[in-house]
């Protein structure tokens, strides 16, 4: 609280002021406003994938996508959800598609997965009827150069 004085023109001493001094509490948003813009985005979760380069043009997306991954490491997650069992693959996957109403699935596999797994996943996308598939890559550096394709 602050002492002031009152102009009363009644000769009275001076009283008690009553006002919040607001400073403090400015000084503490403003603090935990930069903390939280420099955390929010190192929340941000997702799947590790290194996804190969190409030039290509990007697909027009819907809410209701479907993502089948596949990790370095050979697991296969479908919607960020592991897959224990991968020979039940098409019913599971049937399954997802129902219940999110779409035809189309995105396939993102990392590029050090042995291409006879992505083709075998293919195999199992294609026994569950889906022929939709979009394949998830990244835009390709044109900075380096790179043997091959």
């Amino acid at each position: 609280m602050a002492m002031g004085s009152f102009d009363n023109n009644d000769g009275q001493k001076p009283g008690m002021l009553s006002e919040i001094n607001v400073t403090p509490m400015v000084d503490v948003m403003l603090v935990l406003l930069i903390i939280f813009m420099v955390a929010a985005p190192m929340m941000t979760q997702g799947l590790e994938v290194e996804l190969p380069k190409v030039d290509a043009k990007a697909m027009r997306t819907d809410q209701n996508l479907v993502v089948l991954t596949v990790l370095a490491d050979g697991r296969v997650l479908l919607d960020e959800t592991p897959l224990a069992d991968i020979n039940n693959l098409d019913a599971q996957i049937q399954a997802v598609m129902r219940a999110k109403n779409t035809e189309s699935l995105f396939l993102k596999a990392d590029q050090s997965v042995p291409y006879g797994r992505v083709a075998a996943i293919m195999g199992a996308l294609r026994t569950a009827g889906i022929t939709n598939v979009g394949l998830v890559t990244d835009p390709a550096d044109h900075s380096k150069t790179s043997a091959g394709l």
